[in-house]
């Protein structure tokens, strides 16, 4: 790749780093995994990078998810996410960081209970806000069967019992 490619490259991740590893964390719901999806979605983007036109987080977020879909098919069935950790630790409140931890963890725990399907969807939808179209090109899939998923995943979302009605049942 050129120098020029290389450099817009890096801007990328710098500017990109913390939101796709935020939603690769609603897809998967661990930190540590999150983690090894966004940084194995990077490494695949690299070398077609200066080929990528129009929107290259549009390519980089459909990797992710395409590593995410693939791990999720292999794993063993007696595996288990370990617990969401959390190490972004600032000068905010400890008040501030409990409630958003609280918030988080909840949040996770409510998405643990949907199907894999259904947590990207949710993920596309609503942590991404892309439209019913977009979610369906990338997951390939049929627009009604988008918006059916999303349906029943709410619905399963409402009934979590420590979900914060105001986190997610704002976009059913």
């Amino acid at each position: 790749m050129t120098r020029a490619a290389d450099a817009d490259f890096e801007r990328f991740v710098q500017a990109n780093s913390t939101p796709l590893l935020r939603f690769a964390e609603m897809l998967c719901g661990d930190r540590h995994t999150a983690e090894d999806l966004v940084q194995q979605a990077l490494m695949r983007s690299y070398p077609k990078w200066h080929r990528l036109d129009g929107d290259p987080l549009r390519y980089v977020r459909r990797v992710l998810v395409n590593r995410f879909l693939t791990s999720a098919r292999r794993r063993w069935s007696n595996e288990v996410p370990s617990d969401p950790v959390d190490n972004d630790w600032d000068q905010r409140s400890v008040a501030d960081f409990a409630g958003e931890v609280q918030t988080r963890e909840a949040v996770l725990g409510a998405l643990a209970g949907l199907t894999v399907r259904e947590r990207a969807v949710v993920a596309l939808r609503y942590s991404q806000d892309l439209s019913e179209a977009e979610t369906a090109e990338l997951l390939g899939m049929a627009g009604g069967t988008v918006k059916s998923t999303a349906s029943r995943a709410l619905a399963k979302l409402r009934l979590a019992p420590d979900l914060i009605d105001s986190t997610v049942g704002g976009h059913a």
